[in-house]
């Protein structure tokens, strides 16, 4: 009984992936030359424990159980989805073969088993989906309505968590309809048996025709399979990239101590040239016109990937202490925003060149002084990430930049430099005075 002609059926699959693989690759390698906009960086020692930190912290979620609650949620949608999606081998190769459950007559017993085994996770996946919803839109958690969230980060979340529903659903009434069709002897339909829980619905449709029940079970295979293909594509477009650049995100994480900054190699060797420990013809030529960075071709492609990876969970904004005191500084925002600038920097190249300068930057148009002037370094923000991006690093760059190219720092902090240059501590008086403090005591006791 074939009320679509399979052939047809074959065609329209066959477009649909093939449109589908090529928006992703061109997409892919969009967001691939952005990244390389960034300096060029190199983070490939200790191999050993970033290969390690990408099974705990990238596919193990083990930051994300730091709210356990929320992480063990967290890890059935993630978990869920990308073992379902197993499936989606044997659906792809049924659309372009016209074969139905192909894998079932290799599988034999195991199949049941394994579908069944699917439609659980499934339905994790909807219950924490479901949950997700409500925190966000009827509890509305503060970390996902602070400013920068506005209406397409809000909507963003939502469409994703709507979608993943959907998509569940349409797998249950696909499988719930084809038990109906293989209890009718249908030849196109193998005899697998009721799944464990998509047979719970199996008595809404075993009333109605046999036509009916083929046309549902049809519009919900194609609805399922188009959902996921058209996921793939929206991916690409939203915060969501996280799922695939979690992994290298994580794997090219800062390895050093937090608190650990790193010397500007060009500052260093000025100063060891004023002292005398560096000669003229040791020095190397760094060919630089500016410090720090100003826009986005100033941070490094780390930088950069960090800000596609992003998932604006506002984990980091909720544990400043800047954000606390309320100030205006969000960790989150200064990655949504490196993340917005860079996206308009790579539609300017493709539309005008890389010469082209359009009068805007990162730091000025998108991130103000005043976020960047109130950051404590604390490093909460990175600490608390659940995929290690570095908010601070960026944060950092920038102030460099404020403070040594624009002389745009307050005058307290000028003061406070021009002590540690002239006193070695960030006090008004000499070194040979410091301890005077002790002294004092001493004469007390």
């Amino acid at each position: 009984m074939q009320y679509f002609l399979p052939i047809v059926q074959q065609l329209m699959f066959f477009v649909i992936l093939a449109i589908t693989i090529f928006v992703v690759v061109l997409r892919v390698s969009q967001i691939r030359k952005n990244i390389l906009l960034g300096k060029s960086f190199n983070r490939s020692d200790r191999s050993s424990e970033r290969w390690k930190m990408v099974l705990l912290i990238a596919f193990g979620q083990k930051k994300m159980f730091d709210r356990p609650v929320v992480g063990l949620l967290h890890l059935a949608v993630y978990g869920g989805f990308l073992l379902i999606n197993v499936e989606m081998l044997e659906i792809v190769l049924d659309g372009l073969l016209g074969t139905h459950r192909l894998f079932a007559p290799f599988l034999g017993g195991l199949y049941f088993w394994l579908i069944s085994f699917f439609e659980l996770l499934a339905l994790s996946v909807v219950f924490a989906c479901a949950v997700f919803l409500l925190r966000r839109n009827l509890f509305k958690i503060k970390r996902f309505w602070s400013a920068e969230m506005t209406e397409f980060p809000r909507t963003d979340a939502n469409v994703i968590l709507i979608t993943e529903i959907v998509l569940m659903t349409c797998l249950y009434t696909m499988n719930a309809t084809d038990s109906v069709l293989q209890m009718r002897g249908d030849e196109h339909y193998p005899a697998v048996g009721r799944f464990l829980v998509s047979g719970l619905f199996v008595p809404l449709f075993s009333q109605m025709e046999t036509g009916t029940v083929f046309f549902i079970e049809r519009i919900a295979w194609w609805v399922h399979i188009v959902g996921i293909l058209g996921f793939a594509v929206y991916v690409t477009f939203s915060k969501h990239l996280h799922i695939a650049l979690a992994f290298p995100t994580v794997f090219y994480s800062n390895l050093q101590a937090k608190g650990k900054f790193a010397n500007m190699e060009v500052v260093t060797q000025e100063v060891k040239l004023a002292m005398g420990l560096m000669q003229e013809s040791e020095a190397k030529d760094f060919g630089i016109e500016q410090f720090g960075a100003k826009d986005v071709k100033d941070l490094t492609w780390k930088n950069l990937l960090d800000a596609y990876s992003c998932t604006e969970c506002g984990r980091c904004t909720s544990v400043c202490p800047a954000n606390q005191t309320g100030k205006k500084l969000s960790p989150r925002k200064v990655m949504m925003d490196t993340r917005d600038r860079l996206e308009e920097m790579g539609e300017m190249i493709n539309t005008y060149g890389k010469e082209y300068d359009d009068g805007k930057s990162l730091y000025g148009d998108y991130i103000t002084k005043e976020e960047i002037l109130a950051c404590t370094t604390c490093n909460a923000c990175a600490e608390v990430c659940p995929i290690n991006i570095d908010p601070l690093n960026i944060i950092v760059q920038i102030r460099n930049h404020i403070a040594m190219d624009e002389s745009g720092t307050p005058a307290q902090w000028n003061s406070m430099f021009a002590n540690i240059e002239n006193n070695a501590a960030p006090w008004a008086f000499s070194p040979s005075d410091r301890f005077n403090w002790a002294e004092e005591l001493q004469k007390q006791n």
